[in-house]
C-alpha cells in the first residue's frame, strides 16, 4: 500500500500538471486524437468493404460458372481485308446462340455439376389494383433459388409441373411484395406482367446487400425482381429464337400469336435465347475442368462459333477483395503514420516541459523524491495526455464511420477490435515516447537544478 501510495502521488502530480497546461496539453494530444480516429474509420471503412464482397460472394453462389451470350466479331471487319462472295460463305457458320437446349445438355452430359439454372430477362410493367410500376421478370428454374441461396419469407417455389409446362405462376421480390401487396397477403394473388396474368406462390425475404457495379458478377438485384418458370418466359413473354426462326416480330402463346417484346431487327442483332446460364459444380477443386470440358461442349454445339463468354464470378469477387485488402493496408498505414507523428509530438512537448521545470525537479529531488518518482511523474503525464486522446479520438473515429455510411453512403463497420488496438497503440505510444523524456529528467542533478534560471 505504502508503494502504491507513493507512486499515486506522482501521477497526482502529473495530473495537476496537465489540468494546468490545459491548451498545451490538448495540442499535444491532437496527433493521438487524429491518428486514432483515422485508424478506426479507415478499419471500419475495410471491414464494411470486406462485408460487401463475402455478402456478394454468397449471392453469387459458391462454385457457380456463369455461360453468357456474346455477338461475335466479324472476322473480314477486323482485319479489314476484302473477300470474295465464296470465301464469305466458307467461313460463315451458324450458330442457334444459346438455347434451353444447351442448359439441358450440360446438365445431363457433365458429372461434375451439380444444378444449374437458366435465365431470361424482360423489362416492363407490373400493374395491380391500377397501380403500375416497372419492373423486371426473370425466367429462371426452381434450382436458381438454391443456387444463389434465396430464403423464402412466404409461400414456396414452383413445382416441376408448374415448370415444365409453363404455367403462369411468380415468386416476387420483398419490394414488389412492399409495393402492391403491403395490407394484403401475396400468396394466392395475381399481378400483371406485361399481358400476362400472373399468379403469385412465393415471397423471397429482403436482402440487404449492395450490389451497385456487379450484375456482371452474376449478382441480382433481388428485392425488385419477379421471377417466373423459364418455359414460361419462352412461351408467355420473349423467345428470340423463335423470332429469328420465323423472321418475325411474334410469337405463340397457347395457340395464338403474341407481340414480341422486342422487335425484329433487335433480336436478328441478339439471337440468343437466354440471357445467362448459371452452373454449379460439386466441388471447388472441379471449377476449373468443368469450365474446360463446357468451353468445349458448348463451341461444340455452337458450330465452332464463340458466340458465348465463360466466367467463375467467386473468383472476380475474391480478387476484387484482395485488391480492396491491399488498400485498406495502405490506408490503415498512412492512418498509423499520423499516430506516429502524434507521438513524436508528445516527447516533443514532454522534452521541454522537462526543461521549464528543471527547478521544480530540483526542488522535489532536494526534499526527498528519487528518480523513479520522476519518471512516474513525467512518463504519467505521457500516458495521460496520450490515453485520453487515444479516448476521445475512438469516439471521433466512431462518429466518423457514422457519417461516412450517411453521408456517403459506404457500408462502415466499427470492430471491437480496432477500438482496443487504436486504444493500446495510443497508450503504447505514451509509454514509448514519453520514457525518454521522464529518464532524462530523472538524471538532473539536484544542486544544478536549483541554481537553474
Amino acid at each position: 500500500m505504502r508503494f502504491l501510495k507513493r507512486y499515486m502521488h506522482d501521477i497526482h502530480i502529473a495530473v495537476e500538471s496537465i489540468l494546468s497546461n490545459k491548451l498545451r496539453s490538448i495540442l499535444t494530444a491532437l496527433g493521438i486524437i487524429f491518428g486514432v480516429a483515422a485508424v478506426i474509420s479507415m478499419m471500419a471503412i475495410g471491414n464494411g468493404a470486406q462485408q460487401e464482397i463475402l455478402e456478394q460472394i454468397k449471392m453469387v453462389g459458391v462454385n457457380n460458372i456463369i455461360i453468357t451470350p456474346v455477338l461475335p466479331q466479324d472476322e473480314d471487319e477486323e482485319s479489314g481485308e476484302s473477300t470474295s462472295a465464296a470465301d464469305n460463305a466458307k467461313k460463315k457458320k451458324f450458330s442457334r446462340g444459346l438455347t434451353i437446349a444447351d442448359a439441358e445438355a450440360i446438365q445431363n452430359m457433365i458429372s461434375t455439376v451439380k444444378m444449374l439454372s437458366p435465365e431470361i430477362s424482360f423489362n416492363s410493367y407490373v400493374i395491380q389494383n391500377g397501380i403500375r410500376e416497372q419492373a423486371k421478370v426473370m425466367g429462371v428454374s426452381r434450382e436458381f433459388f438454391q443456387l444463389y441461396d434465396l430464403p423464402f419469407s412466404q409461400g414456396f417455389v414452383f413445382d416441376r409441373h408448374q415448370e415444365e409446362n409453363g404455367l403462369a405462376v411468380c415468386v416476387i421480390g420483398a419490394n414488389i411484395r412492399s409495393r402492391f401487396f403491403n395490407q394484403v397477403d401475396p400468396i394466392g394473388q395475381y399481378i400483371k406482367f406485361g399481358d400476362v396474368w400472373l399468379k403469385v406462390i412465393g415471397v423471397l425475404e429482403r436482402s440487404n446487400i449492395s450490389v451497385t457495379g456487379h450484375q456482371q458478377t452474376g449478382v441480382n438485384v433481388i428485392n425488385d425482381n419477379v421471377y417466373i418458370p423459364a418455359k414460361t418466359m419462352l412461351m408467355r413473354f420473349k423467345n428470340r429464337a423463335l423470332v429469328n426462326q420465323k423472321s418475325t416480330g411474334s410469337t405463340m402463346r397457347r395457340g395464338r400469336m403474341v407481340i414480341a417484346s422486342t422487335t425484329t431487327s433487335e433480336t436478328a442483332k441478339n439471337y440468343h435465347q437466354l440471357d445467362k446460364i448459371v452452373v454449379q459444380v460439386n466441388e471447388s477443386e472441379q471449377i476449373t475442368p468443368t469450365v474446360e470440358v463446357l468451353s468445349r461442349m458448348v463451341l461444340r454445339r455452337h458450330s465452332d462459333v464463340k458466340d458465348f463468354e465463360i466466367t467463375v464470378p467467386e473468383l472476380l469477387l475474391k480478387q476484387q477483395q484482395r485488391t480492396k485488402e491491399i488498400f485498406n493496408i495502405v490506408l490503415g498505414a498512412i492512418a498509423g503514420i499520423s499516430l506516429l507523428v502524434g507521438g513524436i509530438g508528445i516527447m516533443n512537448i514532454m522534452f521541454a516541459s522537462v526543461m521549464e521545470r528543471i527547478k521544480e525537479i530540483g526542488t522535489r529531488m532536494a526534499i526527498g523524491a528519487k528518480k523513479k518518482d520522476i519518471i512516474v511523474q513525467f512518463l504519467a503525464e505521457a500516458v495521460l495526455i496520450s490515453v485520453t486522446g487515444g479516448l476521445i479520438g475512438v469516439i471521433l473515429g466512431m462518429i466518423a464511420s457514422w457519417l461516412i455510411t450517411k453521408i456517403a453512403d459506404i457500408l462502415t463497420i466499427v470492430s471491437f477490435m480496432s477500438v482496443i488496438i487504436s486504444f493500446f497503440v495510443s497508450a503504447t505510444i505514451g509509454i514509448i515516447f514519453g520514457y525518454s523524456p521522464a529518464k532524462r529528467a530523472s538524471e538532473k542533478d539536484p544542486i544544478e537544478s536549483l541554481r537553474y534560471e
